[in-house]
């Protein structure tokens, strides 16, 4: 396994599905455009990974993904339960239906980003900038999005059940049928949303 394991840090193996690489060091790798899907990368250490537009529709519990490149990565029904995205790259990236249960990824550009029907529950987005991003049919009980930039997002039928949005910038919003119940909104921006005084 440790060739093949170097191999697959170089680039040179890109069709990956269904691979055991539970705890694995692939820290630097180069898996730009690789099939990781249905993967076991259960704490496995990604820090600095190339992993552009890479099809990650695998089992990435507590993964270090950290300064990792994720643009246009696929990680969609990925479960990503207390990964580490710190300093990450994730624009144009897909979450939609994944699985990011106290998944720390504040102070990111999230921009764009899809996150339909994904579970934040108590997820750290603190800072994190997610205009124009799709959190549609989300799950964001108890995350943390306090002094994110939300401008534009689309929130639509979002559950933000006590989620921290102090000093959230939720300008012109998409808020219908978003469930609001004991959210923190103090000095919030929320103009042009329904919500606006």
């Amino acid at each position: 396994m440790t060739n093949d394991l170097e191999a697959i840090r170089q680039g040179k193996i890109h069709i990956l599905a269904g691979i055991d690489l539970a705890g694995a060091n692939l820290a630097g790798a180069d898996l730009a455009g690789a099939d990781l899907s249905q993967a076991n990368l259960t704490g496995a250490n990604l820090a600095g990974a190339n992993l552009q537009r890479a099809v990650l529709r695998a089992n990435l519990r507590g993964a270090d993904l950290s300064g990792a490149d994720l643009r246009g990565a696929d990680f969609r029904n990925a479960d990503l339960r207390g990964a580490s995205f710190a300093n990450a790259l994730v624009r144009d990236a897909s979450f939609g239906g994944a699985f990011l249960t106290a998944a720390s990824i504040g102070n990111l550009d999230l921009t764009g980003v899809d996150l339909r029907g994904a579970d934040l529950r108590g997820a750290n987005l603190a800072r994190a900038i997610l205009q124009q991003a799709d959190l549609s049919n989300a799950n964001l009980s108890g995350a943390d999005l306090s002094g994110a930039d939300l401008e534009e997002a689309i929130l639509n039928g979002a559950v933000l059940r006590g989620a921290n949005l102090t000093g959230a910038n939720l300008l012109c919003a998409a808020i219908e049928h978003t469930v609001w119940d004991g959210a923190l909104l103090d000095r919030a921006c929320l103009q042009g949303t329904p919500l606006s005084p």
